[in-house]
Order: structure tokens, then C-alpha cells, then sequence
């Protein structure tokens, strides 16, 4: 559902142009808070609603309310394992496509005010909102305008003119309640794109956020739910073209791709599912696949019926954690640099066998086309080579002893910028 882009979505994203350093061709950059948006890498999704209790991804409404009581609920711990899996953000499912809204909301009788929980007192997003705050994360929502409950399909798409005409303010008012009263929203979810009229809305209270598909995106889906971004991710997308997915090098606005995966097989907890947890070594796959090709990455954990993430979903999720730290932690040596080519002499000759590089993309996307050399014995060596770096590029290759690298920028738009060159022995 969630590749509806339009060429409406393009037109309305951020165009900025480089300026303040060496003359350049206009060039496509982000937004502050695109540019804030990247550089978290990696964020934690959290899907809780009637699903959970049906043992299944899609909210069939056969669930009493009064069966919904998630006794141990604990928000504190949810973004305890967002910050040991390294995540700096999180983005909670407030309403999924079922209708259920998990904050106490006037607009329906579908809603956690009307469980079990805490006498019905309970509110989710106001909890976790809460443990955000207090833990420094950031927070975004996800809230479906595709509701079963009213009947209404993919984008807010109501099936006649009258039922449209009465979906609407009850969308409108339901993003309301989100946006003004849980704080400051880092992220906006449109889960497959939003016909309804929102802009005066996230305008008024959430106009830093980035929003992910409808009218006002300002960052893209990447096309599939593995965690996998292609190579080369390029940022800018054409302004008046389709960028569904569509990686285009010499595009007019800039989009960079936001990679949504989860860490068991399901977005939602199943007591059939626990087997499909991820290794670490699946999940650093996909790490090499989404961070490292310039992406952000949305990894999803799933609260069970007690309202806990299950204890072995949390350990996983901080034996990633632990694991990006192990190897990118610390580098052997880095550097920054301008031009043609940047040099990083290493203090020592080392074995080496990662390459992470960095572009200062607040000045845009400028290298097209590099090659990373080392000095082996004297003499010069390829370890990898490639076209985009954007904000990120993680290169790997054979272990090799070198003294020397030198980065070679061998295509560009404009004097290339480089934020970082940096060298790992990372033995995996």
C-alpha cells in the first residue's frame, strides 16, 4: 500500500539550492529537517492494535473491547529497546488500517478509551509520548487514513461522495488530536498515501516534521519491506515525474528513502511468529543495505497482548545494537576533506577492511562516480569503488594492511564535499 506517490507529493517537496562554498551548478538539498531526519540512520516502528489480540496482520473488528487489556503495558521499556538497537527515533502505529486508535479521541467509539485498560482511562500515544520525553527520543506517528471501521479503503478513499463528505472531518479531526496534544511530532506516517486535505493541519502543528507519502511528503518509501534499499540511492528526484522508488541522478527535489522492515517475519505480534525472529547477522545485512546505502532505517518490534516487547524480540534488538557499535563504533583513523581527492593517512600501517564515506549533503548530493585506493607495499591498490555516497556509503572489501587510502572522486556536480572518510577492521 504504500507506493502512491504523486506527481503532486514531488511538486509539493522542499528545493533548495547549494550555497556559501565554491560556485555550483543548482543542485537539489534537503531541508534542516530532512537533514536532521538522516543523519538519526536508524528508527524503531511499534505496531499494537486489535490485530495483536487476532493472532493476524489485518484488523478483522471481531475483538470484544473488553478483551483488550494489556495488563504489564510499559512505554518505558518499548523505548529502552529503541535506544539499544541504536535507535533516535520512534514511530508508533496511533491508528492502524482497522480504524482502532490507541488515544482517547472523540471521532469514535473504536478506541482504547472503550477497553478494559484502566477502565477505559488509558491512553497509549499520551504514555509513550511521556517515556519519549523523558528519554530524549523522538517521536512520530503513524495514523492510518484507511479505516475499516467507517468503511473506508487505501488513501482515505471512502466509496461514494456522501461517505467521503462525512470520512473527512473525522479524519481531519483525529490527526488534530494527535498533533496538538502529544507534543512535537518528529515524523507524520501516511501509510499508502492520504486523498484527505491535511495541510493547514500539519502546517499548524506539526510543520517540522517529515512526513512519509501523501501531498506533503518530504521523504519516500523504498519500494519493498526488507530493509533494502537499491544501489545507487539517489536523493533527488525529478519534480515533475512519478519518483515512486524511482532513484533518478539529476532529479529537482530532494527524497530521500526511509527502508520499513521488521525484526520477526509479521508487523504485528502472533503467537505463531516468534520463530521468525531475526539473527543479527540477517538484521546487519539489512543495516548494509538501508544505512549503508545512504538510507534510513525503520525496524519494526511488536508489544504482545501483556503490552511488553517480548524478551527475546528486546534482546535481539540490542544485539544489533550492540553489533553496529562493534564494528563502526570507533574508526582506525578518518578524515574530512574538498575536491578531486582526499587523503587519510592512518597513524600506523593496520588492516583495514570497511570504508565508511560521508558527503556534507546540506551543500547536496555532488559525487556521481569514486574509487578508494590504498597504499599496499608502496604502492597504490583498489579496496572498492561506486557512484552515489549521499549521507552515507559503507564499502567493504578483503582485509588488506595499508598505510595510506585516498579517496577518488572521479565524477561530480560541483567541488564534492566530503563530511567523512573513515577506516574499520571490522573481522566480519
Amino acid at each position: 500500500m504504500r507506493c502512491f506517490i504523486t506527481i503532486a507529493c514531488i511538486l509539493a517537496a522542499t528545493i533548495a539550492f547549494a550555497k556559501g562554498d565554491t560556485p555550483t551548478p543548482m543542485l537539489p538539498t534537503p531541508t534542516p529537517e530532512q537533514l536532521a531526519w538522516q543523519d538519526t540512520e536508524i528508527g524503531m516502528f511499534i505496531h499494537f492494535a486489535p490485530n495483536t489480540w487476532q493472532d493476524q496482520e489485518g484488523d478483522d473488528l471481531s475483538t470484544p473491547l473488553d478483551k483488550i487489556n494489556p495488563t504489564k503495558l510499559d512505554t518505558d521499556q518499548w523505548v529502552r529497546v529503541a535506544e539499544s538497537m541504536g535507535a533516535k527515533y520512534i514511530v508508533f502505529v496511533a491508528k492502524h488500517v482497522g480504524g482502532f486508535c490507541m488515544w482517547q479521541t472523540e471521532t469514535t467509539d473504536y478506541s482504547i478509551g472503550h477497553t478494559a485498560w484502566r477502565g477505559g482511562k488509558g491512553d497509549v500515544l499520551r504514555d509513550l509520548s511521556e517515556s519519549c520525553r523523558k528519554r530524549g527520543m523522538k517521536l512520530g506517528v503513524y495514523i492510518s487514513p484507511c479505516d475499516g471501521k467507517h468503511g473506508v479503503g487505501v488513501g482515505g478513499q471512502a466509496k461514494t461522495p456522501e461517505e467521503q463528505e462525512k470520512y473527512n472531518p473525522i479524519y481531519r479531526e483525529q490527526l488534530t488530536e494527535v498533533l496538538s496534544r502529544y507534543g512535537s511530532m518528529f515524523e507524520v506516517w501516511f501509510d499508502g498515501g492520504n486523498i484527505i486535505e491535511v495541510g493547514d493541519i500539519l502546517h499548524k502543528y506539526a510543520p517540522h516534521a517529515t512526513v512519509f507519502q501523501g501531498k506533503y511528503t518530504t521523504i519516500r518509501w523504498v519500494g519493498n519491506e526488507d530493509g533494502v534499499a537499491p544501489y545507487p540511492s539517489w536523493n533527488a528526484v525529478p519534480s515533475d515525474a512519478n519518483a515512486c522508488g524511482v532513484p533518478v541522478v539529476d532529479g529537482k527535489a530532494w527524497l530521500p528513502f526511509e527502508c520499513d522492515c521488521r525484526i520477526r517475519r509479521d508487523w504485528f505480534w502472533s503467537s505463531k511468529n516468534a520463530d521468525t525472529l531475526k539473527s543479527v547477522n540477517q538484521l546487519m545485512d539489512m543495516y548494509y543495505a538501508s544505512v549503508g546505502h545512504g538510507s534510513v532505517l525503520l525496524l519494526n518490534n511488536t508489544p504482545d497482548t501483556t503490552g511488553l516487547i517480548p524478551a527475546a524480540d528486546a534482546k535481539r534488538a540490542a544485539e544489533f545494537g550492540a553489533e553496529i557499535r562493534r564494528r563502526f563504533g570507533k574508526s582506525l583513523a578518518e578524515t574530512t576533506g574538498k575536491g578531486e581527492h582526499v587523503d587519510l593517512a592512518l597513524p600506523h600501517p593496520a588492516v583495514i577492511d570497511h570504508i565508511i564515506t560521508m558527503e556534507d549533503i546540506a551543500h547536496g548530493e555532488r559525487v556521481q562516480e569514486y574509487v578508494i585506493k590504498g597504499e599496499v607495499g608502496g604502492h597504490w591498490q583498489e579496496l572498492c569503488r561506486g557512484t552515489a555516497i549521499g549521507h552515507k556509503k559503507i564499502d567493504r572489501f578483503a582485509p588488506v594492511e595499508v598505510n595510506k587510502v585516498r579517496l577518488y572522486i572521479e565524477e561530480s556536480t560541483g567541488e564534492p564535499i566530503i563530511r567523512k572518510l573513515a577506516v574499520y577492521h571490522v573481522g566480519a
